[in-house]
């Protein structure tokens, strides 16, 4: 199962991944392989040492009797120190963003593809979209003239 952040890549340029596990509740861990999350709108920050998934939904278990249950709550990511302080010094050495791109099954534990990201302009988004336009007439065009 594979839950991906399909907005990401058309509002940031995506530059690093890397991979991260997740503590998570066993509600959640079967309400995601139901493949019920979403990514939209969520972010990555470094918080007092460590590394928090941050505004991402994970809907409440259809047989979970949890009535208290947060779907938007704030999710601890797992990395090893040393690649924690790499991760700290580039954030603040190059000025980018950490984004959540997928949320998938690696055996039986759940991880979470991260990436270092700098964030598009209006019109950088504007410009790509009509560049795009254009590949797909062109290509509608080529496609009408063969036989």
């Amino acid at each position: 199962m594979k839950i991906s952040n399909k907005k990401a890549s058309f509002d940031y340029e995506i530059l690093e991944t890397f991979e991260a596990g997740i503590v998570l509740t066993g509600a959640e861990v079967k309400s995601i392989k139901d493949g019920r999350a979403n990514l939209t709108d969520t972010f990555v920050k470094i918080l007092n040492g460590d590394l928090y998934l941050i505004n991402a939904e994970i809907p409440r278990y259809k047989y979970s009797s949890d009535e208290s249950y947060d779907s938007r709550r704030t999710r601890k990511l797992l990395i090893k120190k040393k690649e924690l302080i790499q991760i700290d010094s580039k954030l603040k050495s190059k000025n980018l963003t950490l984004i959540p791109l997928s949320l998938y099954t690696k055996g039986k534990v759940i991880k979470v593809e991260v990436a270092f990201a700098k964030g598009r302009k209006r019109h950088e988004k504007k410009e790509r979209e009509k560049k795009r336009q254009m590949d797909k007439e062109m290509l509608y065009e080529e496609r009408k003239y063969v036989v």
